[in-house]
């Protein structure tokens, strides 16, 4: 009997969808990629995108199980059912306005709504884990084509910390020959990708730099009552005033000073840092929008600084926070030696580059090559990240 993933193998290119839904908890980002080869090989073109907002009660429910202290079995069961339809709903949609009749291949990140990466006590012991939901299976059945998903939990099982994972993709597309490369995505939570000029996969530095947007975000929900999720364009953050006692004390944050690899999320950046943060001072809460603002450049360019054997010329950023000028101008400001650009300066989308990475590992995984940087991760060894769902 012919293996079902033959029809892949023998292609020169394969056209593969690729899905992120990511911290921030905003919507799934949906790209159409045309990639050929695999490995070091790997040319990738994008051929379209989409991004389908969630409900604002979905986006609700979705913080409230990331929290942790809400929901259970039954929760987690009809959320990710739930949200597998919606990423159906999303590569529908990115099909019909591409003109595109069959795809080859899915890569969904799933919805991250808990992740453990240190030992963490548990019946009399000790585990580490993470949980991506979305049910891959609505894809697999209305597309006809295999879906790749669960990537982070095979390198945990391999040791690492299952983040981040976007490193090997961006190994791939950005290493230069002649310069060291800077790659800083904002989200959720904010994590850059060092490539000294030259490197291998085993010398690329990855991790999370701290909060993106996050912080950020549950201020601005907080401050409007829920009229907005995010600063628009920074211009709350710029009609504030940072307040410097309050930035000393976020500046204070231990995760800052943790050696790489590491990874955080919204178990340490959510709604119980927003509560202590608000708690150290009656201010006006657009200038805690301002303090934030300023914290998420901050905290990047302490990263460069302590963690980079040598400082990059250019820091490409990408992702949600790149469309906040606010933001990318408090970054410059701290880091007058590096210049700023953002994935269009160069030519790409900065909306589309994580779930176009989502992609890239698919394809790398349906050709059983490993797909994590043990050196971003922490991982023993590499390892082919991804289920496949045929």
């Amino acid at each position: 009997m012919t293996h079902p993933l033959k029809t892949l193998w023998d292609k020169p290119s394969r056209l593969v969808v690729g899905l992120m839904s990511g911290t921030s908890a905003d919507g799934v980002d949906a790209v159409l990629t045309k990639i050929t080869g695999a490995g070091l090989d790997t040319k990738v073109e994008q051929l379209g995108f989409y991004f389908q907002p969630f409900e604002s009660a979905a986006r609700q429910r979705i913080l409230e199980v990331a929290g942790g202290s809400f929901g259970g079995a039954r929760e987690v069961c009809l959320l990710g059912a739930y949200l597998g339809k919606c990423y159906a709903d999303a590569v529908r949609e990115l099909l019909r306005q591409t003109g595109t009749e069959k795809v080859d291949l899915i890569g969904t990140h799933g919805q991250t709504v808990w992740h453990a990466p240190e030992q963490t006590p548990y019946l009399g012991g000790t585990v580490r884990g993470t949980l991506q939901i979305g049910d891959p299976s609505y894809l697999a059945e209305e597309f006809g084509c295999p879906v790749v998903s669960d990537f982070r939990v095979r390198d945990m099982a391999a040791g690492g910390l299952g983040a981040p994972l976007v490193p090997y993709t961006e190994f791939i597309l950005y290493r230069r020959e002649d310069a060291d490369v800077a790659l800083q995505n904002i989200g959720g939570i904010g994590n850059v990708t060092l490539l000294p000029a030259g490197c291998r996969l085993d010398e690329v530095t990855a991790f999370d730099t701290g909060p993106g947007n996050m912080v950020m975000d549950a201020l601005v929900t907080r401050m409007t009552a829920g009229k907005l999720s995010y600063d628009d364009g920074g211009r709350l953050a710029a009609s504030g005033r940072v307040i410097p006692e309050l930035l000393g004390w976020m500046l204070t944050d231990p995760y800052l000073e943790k050696k790489p690899p590491k990874t955080t999320g919204r178990e340490y950046y959510g709604e119980d840092y927003v509560r202590a943060l608000l708690a150290r001072g009656d201010y006006p809460v657009v200038d805690v929008v301002a303090t934030a603002t300023a914290f998420t450049a901050e905290s990047i360019a302490l990263s460069l600084r302590r963690f980079a054997k040598r400082m990059p010329g250019v820091l490409v950023v990408g992702g949600g926070g790149s469309r906040n000028p606010t933001l990318l101008r408090r970054l410059q400001e701290a880091l007058p030696e590096c210049r700023v650009q953002t994935q269009e300066d160069l030519g790409f989308s900065s909306d589309a580059k994580e779930a176009a990475a989502f992609a890239i590992l698919a394809n790398e995984a349906v050709f059983g090559l490993c797909n994590n940087a043990p050196s971003a991760t922490g991982a023993d060894h590499g390892v082919v990240m991804g289920r496949v769902n045929l």
